[in-house]
């Protein structure tokens, strides 16, 4: 964006590296990193670069529901991002702990590091990971670190709590780094990746690809006596103990866990992915542990193909600050300190995908404030990733929050195949996207209409709504049909069959909803002013402090009979959007 920036870190050489499964996308993640790719973001071309096992999850679902998952070469995704951060013109690197962050007159104006060395800054974005005041488990071992290797920051969190921030603490969990020559190969199940994959990125050429050797998944389970291990050795799990303060991810549970909580489950998948072609390690999926070493060991050996396993690594838990995320407003900039922005895992979110969209999104909006430009605030209805960040800025999080396409109401319209339709000409505005390549995706995207305006005038468009009818069985008796490249085939397929689905959905308060959305509630209203409202409904509106109706509708616990009240009011004090009913 032409803007000069200070990145600090407490290791250069440990930027990007993968804190756990070597795999970037996967249910609803996948539409993340599309949406990323199209704002101009760098994962899926990252992923690309360093993939090794292309698939397409749900398959044999819907086309909303089905989202691309990559495993990763380790070290190579970690070099792939180190190498553009380096050659990125305007952005210096410094090593270092950033200790405490420096307010004037309720601005923040610079960090200060360890060291005392102090930086200014008019924007500040925050993204600590799993590092603020973080500790590590295994057992009743406990290890200051935010990662295996890595320190904590131990001074932030004192920071943020005295410029007014709440925070809380959340845990997450690894599992065991497995030697892969010590698996038993043969009893495992394989799972080859896709033999001809589409690249994840706009960007990365389609031939050659995919750009590294192929390597092969593999399946196994847990069994009952590796259930029985663990629920033995219960009282040695630091979860269970309660030496663990942070409420995890209930979405990717321990594997103790899940052994307590599924207790009729015979038995739990586990997929063993291997980190690289040089790599001699092997990530177990799904064996996610704070476990002793021993027991860890134990229960490896009693699922099928690891009977001899030795472990380079022993899987840990961490713990770590969060802030919740209603302290913020839509643009990720905190409602307490100006020009302060707060992304990833220090908003309460799990995983690479969540992190990385609000990165990018809170990097974007500090700069546009910088500049003095309109923010960037998506729509619900325009990405997964707006949907990540509404959810997380009026509903708030009381687990480390994950992206599904089931919190979409307009999941139909949200495919990863058209992602750079919806947003590549917001990457172009911010100036993320070049004028060439925002160009392309406006023709491709006409290419789109246009073909569908030609089915529609010869009578093919109904034929092509019928479940069993696809676009390539239509050719026989479609004289004049364009070359369209395979991925515009698929997507004036997909437009076709959901047609009626997306239209039925549209209704007209769906609509009026969408545009009362958008009518801004002015700043320092007095929620208690509201004749009708419930004592419950004004407390949950001044801590949430909503930017917008339609903050206000979605935070949880608010009825519809309260926003008919706030509706009443704010007719008297704020005008209404184009468009609104109110």
């Amino acid at each position: 964006m032409g803007l000069s920036t200070l990145g600090v870190t407490m290791r250069a050489d440990r930027i990007a590296v993968m804190s756990c499964n070597p795999a970037i996308g996967g249910t609803a993640k996948g539409h993340l990193v599309r949406e990323l790719d199209a704002l101009g973001g760098e994962m899926a071309r990252a992923a690309d670069q360093s993939g090794t096992h292309f698939i397409t999850l749900n398959a044999s679902k819907g086309p909303a529901v089905r989202a691309t998952r990559v495993l990763c070469e380790r070290d190579v995704y970690a070099e792939v991002m180190q190498a553009t951060v380096r050659a990125q013109a305007g952005l210096t690197v410094v090593e270092g702990e950033a200790a405490a962050l420096v307010p004037e007159g309720g601005r923040v104006v610079g960090v200060t590091l360890q060291d005392g060395r102090e930086f200014g800054a008019r924007a500040v974005v925050v993204t600590t990971g799993t590092f603020l005041q973080a500790l590590m488990h295994v057992g009743d071992e406990k290890a200051v670190g935010g990662r295996l290797g890595d320190a904590a920051a131990t001074g932030l969190s004192v920071s943020l709590r005295a410029l007014g921030f709440t925070l809380g603490r959340f845990k997450t969990g690894t599992p065991a780094r497995l030697l892969k020559d010590s698996i038993d190969w043969a009893r495992c199940e394989r799972q080859p990746g896709e033999e001809s994959p589409r690249p994840v990125s706009l960007r990365t050429p389609r031939s050659p690809f995919p750009v590294r050797k192929p390597l092969d998944c593999h399946v196994t389970h847990t069994t009952e006596a590796t259930h029985a291990i663990l629920r033995d050795n219960l009282k040695l799990s630091p979860l269970f103990q309660g030496q663990i303060e942070g409420r995890g991810p209930r979405y990717c549970p321990s594997l103790e866990d899940k052994v307590v909580r599924f207790a009729t489950r015979a038995r739990h998948t586990v997929f063993l992915e291997p980190e690289g072609h040089d790599s001699p390690l092997v990530y177990p999926a799904g064996l996610s542990t704070s476990m002793p070493a021993e027991v860890q060991l134990r229960f490896l050996r009693s699922i099928p193909g690891l009977e001899a396993v030795e472990v380079a690594r022993f899987g840990y838990a961490v713990e770590y600050d969060y802030a919740p995320p209603t302290q913020l407003h839509a643009t990720l900039e905190t409602k307490r300190v100006a020009g302060l922005y707060f992304a990833g895992q220090l908003n309460g979110t799990s995983g690479y995908e969540e992190a990385a969209f609000q990165g990018l999104l809170a990097g974007v909006n500090a700069g546009l404030s910088v500049q003095r430009a309109p923010p960037l605030v998506l729509g619900r209805h325009e990405a997964h990733g707006a949907v990540l960040v509404d959810e997380l800025v009026t509903r708030g999080v009381d687990e480390p929050f994950r992206m599904m396409t089931s919190r979409s109401e307009h999941r139909l319209t949200l495919r990863e195949g058209n992602a750079e339709f919806r947003l590549r000409g917001h990457g172009a505005r911010v100036g993320l996207v070049d004028a060439a390549s925002a160009e392309v995706t406006a023709q491709r995207a006409a290419q789109v209409r246009a073909e569908l305006a030609r089915l529609e005038s010869k009578r093919l468009l109904v034929k092509l709504r019928r479940p069993e009818v696809t676009y390539a069985s239509l050719a026989a008796e479609d004289e004049g049909r364009p070359a369209l490249p395979d991925d515009l085939c698929a997507e004036v397929e997909v437009e076709a069959k959901y047609a009626g689905y997306v239209k039925q959905s549209q209704t007209t308060w769906t609509r009026q909803t969408e545009a009362n959305d958008a009518w801004r509630i002015p700043e320092g209203f007095v929620f208690s002013t509201v004749r009708g409202l419930s004592r419950e409904a004004v407390e949950k509106f001044e801590r949430v402090r909503p930017d917008t109706v339609g903050h206000a509708r979605r935070i949880s616990g608010i009825t519809p009979a309260a926003m008919s009240l706030l509706l009443v009011a704010l007719r008297h004090h704020s005008p209404r959007p184009p468009g609104g009913e109110g």
